[in-house]
């Protein structure tokens, strides 16, 4: 497993250093609008493999609790995307593969193992959203499969259909949601969905220099209480021309991973993030 993880990281490093490589959008210097006729371009002419959401590299401690060699630990995410056709798919669309990884990893206690590792991978239809010639976000329609490649009592996994959409308000300012159609097949986690949720909803925001972001995700688990795993991130770019910014990220609820998704976790995170150029996937 170590060996898989570690040649992920690699091909993550070789992607976020090609340039244009997650050139999603142009911005035309100085005017704050999106200069389609490039999107296109990117999009129609050229193949597409970049990032999908966040990649990251954290520590962790407990809030509200002592931290110890237990309960602090690593956490990271690998994901990417390859776009698999041009927009000659119905409605404008294309066929996208899409592939995360995270890993929570017990560096502190003897042999640092990495205990809980959740696979990700995904196939879907995009399709960019366009009103009076302006790019103003995307739809999504993905069949997901995630699980943690566990045997016995130790075994997660699940389906989903979903929908998801990212709405620009404006160049800076986005508003994001997603729900799904939940298929559970793990005999272990047949109750998923009281602690992982049915649907979510979040908003993003950058400065105009896009030097410093935030971003607030909520996660409605199943039921009719106000019962939301909550996401609170914030992130700062060094380097003006670099896309790898700080990062800070608060865990507020359950299913942070799938092994333990049934244990409360408020932790408070601190690390490296490599974004993707507009668009963060959660």
């Amino acid at each position: 497993m170590k060996s898989i993880v570690v040649r992920l990281l690699l091909l993550l490093i070789a992607v976020a250093a090609v340039p244009g490589a997650n050139a999603q959008i142009v911005e035309t210097e100085g005017t704050g609008t999106i200069d389609t006729d490039s999107l296109r371009r990117d999009f129609d002419n050229q193949p597409y493999f970049g990032l999908y959401k966040d990649n990251y590299f954290t520590f962790g401690v407990p809030v509200g609790q002592t931290p110890n060699k237990h309960n602090s630990n690593v956490k990271f995410q690998i994901s990417i995307a390859q776009r698999l056709t041009r927009s000659t798919l119905p409605w404008n669309t294309y066929l996208f593969l899409f592939y995360s990884q995270k890993v929570f990893w017990n560096v502190l206690e003897n042999s640092m193992p990495m205990t809980d590792l959740n696979f990700n991978p995904g196939i879907g239809l995009v399709k960019p959203l366009f009103v009076k010639n302006r790019y103003i976000g995307k739809l999504q329609l993905l069949l997901e499969h995630e699980s943690n490649g566990r045997d016995g009592v130790k075994s997660r996994s699940w389906n989903k259909v979903s929908l998801g959409a990212s709405i620009m308000i404006d160049p800076n300012f986005i508003v994001h949601g997603k729900f799904w159609i939940p298929i559970v097949d793990g005999a272990e986690n047949r109750d998923i969905l009281d602690y992982c949720g049915i649907y979510q909803v979040g908003t993003s925001y950058f400065t105009p220099n896009r030097r410093f972001g935030a971003s607030v995700t909520l996660v409605k688990r199943k039921g009719w209480a106000l019962n939301y795993n909550t996401i609170v991130e914030l992130n700062y770019r060094l380097f003006r021309r670099d896309n790898q910014y700080l990062f800070l990220q608060y865990y507020n609820g359950y299913g942070e991973g799938l092994l333990d998704y049934k244990q409360f976790h408020s932790m408070l995170r601190v690390g490296i993030v490599i974004k993707p150029k507009i668009f963060s996937e959660y």
